[in-house]
């Protein structure tokens, strides 16, 4: 081969950015972009699209993801916390406190990498599908998975994975900044479990009068984070999977809609912009067709769990859409998810 594929996936960008690229959409916030962004500032206010990465709590929303564990350095055997460093040298004054956090990187609001969902598919052309992500890049090559398992917790047991390419340092490295666009899905189908088509959502763009562009950053409102806060940290399984709106990720004319609309990500306040925990139709291949679409086929990164209701009600009273997002994910290498505290500038 001349490139890691022969066949791509139907209606895919692979290779549009470039035969190695690993940025997919988000090569789209150019400076233009971000002076749209910029041009959307008036009065200067800012809101943090973050919930507290302590929520939603428990385990219940996916029982694979933990809460954060905080806990104290070490200082010669002691914890390293409200630490007299006097104990060591009695001339010094000095108090120190020093901690770590042991975090699931995608329990709270959340950036999705290029690397979170790939699929089984014929790239090579020789007939039989093999693991690749998104622009062809390798399951086992270049996103690589634990060799063995280790004796220990579940904390320890599958160290070693890396995405050596797709990673979200690669989404890090573009500072993530250009204009912000909101969907107010909750302002027209309140806070019921209903799945948002293409019609549905056309009708709420144009009774509020949003347009996304090519490049924008497109947020969804459900009020979902709102219920998790209001839950505080003590959710049950029933609210936590039937509250509020998701898009119904098996309308194809939705999804054409991502794909025609030029988005450079996809961001929802509930978990998974689609819901993961759907029944899949027994003739369907894909468990989250959304996730595929996006992510695998497009390039888009998905914004998981943001905390956008404050943002929601000013906009609402303002009678806006757009303003200046600024939400790069943390820049550590070789990883799948990242959790964000994203800021909207009005």
């Amino acid at each position: 081969m001349s490139k890691r594929w022969k066949n791509r996936p139907e209606g895919s960008t692979w290779g549009d950015f470039g035969e190695d690229d690993e940025r997919g959409r988000i090569n789209l916030l150019t400076p233009e972009k971000v002076r749209q962004g910029i041009a959307e500032v008036q009065t200067g206010e800012t809101f943090c699209l973050s919930l507290p990465l302590d929520y939603p709590g428990k385990r219940l929303l996916n029982p694979r993801r933990f809460p954060p564990r905080h806990f104290a350095t070490s200082r010669g055997g002691l914890a390293n916390f409200n630490f007299p460093l006097g104990m060591n040298d009695p001339r010094l004054v000095d108090v120190v406190s020093d901690d770590s956090v042991l975090l699931c990187l995608q329990y709270s609001t959340q950036w999705d990498s290029l690397c979170h969902i790939g699929a089984r598919f014929d790239a090579d052309g020789d007939g039989e599908a093999e693991i690749v992500y998104y622009n062809g890049w390798r399951g086992g090559v270049d996103i690589v998975g634990p060799t063995s398992e280790q004796p220990g917790s579940e904390h320890t047991r599958y160290e070693g994975t890396e995405a050596k390419r797709l990673g979200i340092e690669n989404m890090a490295e573009t500072c993530v900044q250009g204009r912000g666009v909101l969907i107010d899905i909750e302002k027209h189908f309140g806070r019921e479990r209903t799945y948002i088509t293409y019609d549905q959502l056309m009708r709420i763009m144009e009774a509020d009068k949003v347009t996304v562009e090519k490049g924008d950053m497109v947020l969804l409102h459900t009020a979902f984070s709102k219920v998790i806060m209001d839950l505080e940290k003590e959710p049950d399984e029933h609210t936590l999977h039937h509250a509020c709106c998701v898009l119904d990720s098996r309308d194809e004319r939705l999804l054409n809609w991502i794909t025609d609309s030029g988005l450079a990500a996809l961001i929802a306040d509930n978990y998974g912009v689609e819901d993961p925990h759907a029944e899949i139709p027994e003739d369907a291949t894909l468990m989250m067709p959304l996730h595929h679409h996006c992510i695998f086929k497009l390039g888009v990164p998905l914004g998981e769990l943001w905390y956008l209701h404050d943002l929601a009600l000013w906009l609402r009273k303002a009678g806006r859409s757009r303003f200046l997002l600024t939400a790069p994910p943390l820049r550590l290498p070789g990883v799948v998810g990242s959790p964000a505290t994203p800021v909207a500038t009005v």
